[in-house]
């Protein structure tokens, strides 16, 4: 195993070491189960302390890439062999949408995923929850147990001082320059949506989606009564063409966008992409709201957010723990600089005073303790493995007229379908078979998109996946039968 090493560079050298081992495992190099030299070995070989060796491998181990095997030293670990027989075919038609109606179907569909719950003969696809982690329960009981009196109290909008200061240890990770003086802890992310919308947004105002995009925040564009140009969705992230003449000739008053693990898509933007959206935004002075809720669940290295790149205070950043711990906690965060900072803290406590006292102490102590990493750690390994066979089920059962994504992370893939499928029917029939899914027409403004279905891996087994694909399969090839394709 060869590992050059710049010693003159600033880049300490257990990080070039970790991140050397780290290519050759996902570029196959390093196959599954292949014993890494010892520390011992690695350091008399790279001329290095055994604890520089003993440092990378043991971030490399954090992350999921190698474990250790008591006795016997450090190997590859199954799930960094990243699924390459099947490719993303995804290639949507690229047509604007332009819509100043509502016809979003939000509750219909969280409504009836809430319900499928309870059923415990249902296929759930149509909901993106993550495993809840082991000890969670414990941890709050925890921490009820050892509360103190100013928990039952009110507390500031922005959010508890110490959580703050976490989610700031974590965003620093991904790139980000931030403080707990930039946090609002929110009711989630929607509620951190929902405040940076109504704070940038009129009604009557022209604002830029993705198509599809994220239906919740549909759900509030339209019930606000803005105008929606809805951008399709590329293989690459948002067609930045398109972007750009509607940002000349509409001068829209934001830009909603899902920059990594894209809700429906599943698509994570390059860090070229990622710049040239911001450079647009700068050109034409318009504000964005970067939605990175499946942050911390990609299989695959991303580039930092585009909020990481933001100079102007252009950028708000929303994230959440709803995809990583449990949704029920509903604790989300907003990352706000610059002059915006005030004015969207005194908006949240207009909103709701302050976000629960006992979900934000939750999550503080679960942070604390130190097992977050491992938990999602654990959360990628478990998912890739999902995605794996759910890509697997549908190249088997699925025809060969439907498109989809491969997503390198996130909860959910995107099937396309040929254009006079009837969605809402092939669902129908679906839920008669106990198998539920998203319809794809709620992720577009005013349901006017092409046949799609947005379908969760997420907390279903390997044998309900199979099961719900093959069902899934016989309809879509029955429907094929049944109509003209166009």
């Amino acid at each position: 195993m060869k590992i050059p090493l710049d010693r003159k560079s600033r880049k300490p050298i257990y990080l070039q070491i970790k991140d050397r081992i780290s290519r050759l495992i996902k570029s196959g190099a390093l196959q599954p189960e292949e014993r890494l030299p010892s520390i011992r070995c690695l350091a008399e070989k790279l001329q290095v302390n055994k604890l520089t060796i003993l440092e990378a491998y043991s971030i490399l181990e954090a992350d999921g890439i190698i474990f250790a095997r008591q006795g016997s030293g450090y190997f590859v670990n199954q799930s960094n062999t990243i699924y390459t027989n099947i490719k993303s075919t995804f290639a949507p038609a690229q047509n604007v949408i332009i819509s100043e109606g509502a016809g979003n179907s939000f509750f219909e569909i969280h409504m009836s995923a809430v319900q499928a719950q309870a059923k415990k003969e249902i296929i759930n696809f149509s909901y993106g929850v993550p495993r809840p982690p082991q000890d969670i329960a414990l941890i709050g009981r925890r921490t009820i147990t050892n509360a103190v009196d100013n928990l039952f109290a009110y507390d500031v909008p922005q959010g508890q001082l110490t959580l703050r200061k976490q989610v700031a240890q974590i965003l620093v990770q991904q790139g980000l320059e931030v403080t707990s003086e930039n946090l609002i802890i929110t009711n989630g992310c929607e509620q951190a949506l929902s405040l940076t919308m109504q704070y940038y947004l009129q009604k009557g105002d022209w604002v830029i989606v993705e198509t599809p995009t994220y239906h919740g925040a549909i759900a509030i564009l339209e019930n606000m009564g803005a105008r929606i140009i809805g951008i399709p969705m590329n293989a690459e992230g948002m067609n930045l063409e398109l972007l750009e003449k509607y940002l000349k000739s509409h001068r829209p008053k934001l830009i909603y966008t899902i920059s990594t693990q894209h809700n429906p898509t599943g698509i994570a933007t390059s860090q070229s992409h990622r710049q040239q959206l911001l450079q647009l935004a700068e050109q034409y002075q318009c504000p964005i709201l970067e939605d990175n809720a499946y942050e911390g669940l990609n299989f695959e290295p991303v580039p930092p957010p585009i909020k990481a790149l933001d100079k102007q205070d252009l950028v708000t950043y929303a994230g959440t723990f709803s995809k990583t711990l449990i949704p029920g906690l509903r604790v989300g965060y907003m990352v706000v600089t610059g002059k915006h900072y005030q004015l969207l803290v005194e908006r949240k406590l207009m909103h709701d005073v302050h976000t629960s006292t006992i979900s934000q102490a939750i999550v503080s102590e679960y942070l604390a303790s130190g097992h977050y990493r491992r938990h999602r750690r654990r959360l990628q390994t478990e998912n890739l493995l999902s995605r794996n066979t759910m890509l697997q089920a549908m190249e088997n059962y699925f025809p060969q007229e439907a498109k989809w994504t491969v997503p390198n992370g996130g909860l959910f893939l995107w099937v396309q379908l040929p254009l006079n499928f009837d969605i809402s029917q092939i669902r129908k029939q679906a839920i008669e078979q106990n198998v539920l899914f998203a319809s794809g027409s709620a992720f577009f403004p005013n349901q006017q998109g092409y046949p799609a279905m947005r379908l969760s891996f997420s907390n279903t087994s390997e044998t309900e996946i199979e099961l719900g694909i093959s069902i899934l399969g016989k309809l879509l090839k029955k429907h094929l039968l049944s109509v003209p394709l166009r």
